[in-house]
């Protein structure tokens, strides 16, 4: 974060430009009930699952996660939001995602989808599968 505000104040955005570090099932919760609002929300939790018999409980974690940050960010603006649980499949987050937008009433416009560097290849091996990166960039508008 340090070096993230340095960059902010080189550029002349230390005034517009805030970050924040903070346990995110517990942060998310107290900005929403204070009304905050945001123009950009970027979502990057550990990896909420290590084996298969956690997902279920993956699941319930990022579509929480996804709900709050929606709801933060302003009309129009965007949310960044990333899994890197092997166990999330790009299925499973992608649905996870619409889940969370749906039950907050808001609309998603995918501006962008990525997945790890080439420096994290993903091997297509039958019995190994290394792609754990999902990384979505999304517009946010209210439903109308």
């Amino acid at each position: 974060m340090q070096q993230a505000t340095a960059n902010a104040e080189r550029n002349g955005l230390s005034d517009t430009v805030h970050f924040r570090v903070a346990d995110v099932l517990d942060e998310l919760p107290k900005l929403n009930k204070a009304g905050e609002k945001y123009d950009v929300v970027i979502l990057d939790p550990p990896a909420f699952t290590k084996s298969r018999e956690a997902t279920k409980a993956a699941i319930r974690g990022y579509r929480e996660i996804n709900m709050q940050g929606i709801k933060l960010v302003k009309d129009g603006g965007y949310l960044a939001t990333c899994s890197c649980s092997h166990f999330m499949t790009p299925e499973l987050f992608t649905k996870t995602i619409a889940e969370a937008a749906n039950s907050v009433h808001r609309r998603l416009r995918q501006v962008e989808y990525r997945t790890q560097c080439s420096d994290h290849p993903i091997l297509w091996a039958k019995d190994e599968n290394s792609y754990y990166l999902k990384f979505y960039i999304f517009q946010v508008c209210d439903e109308k």
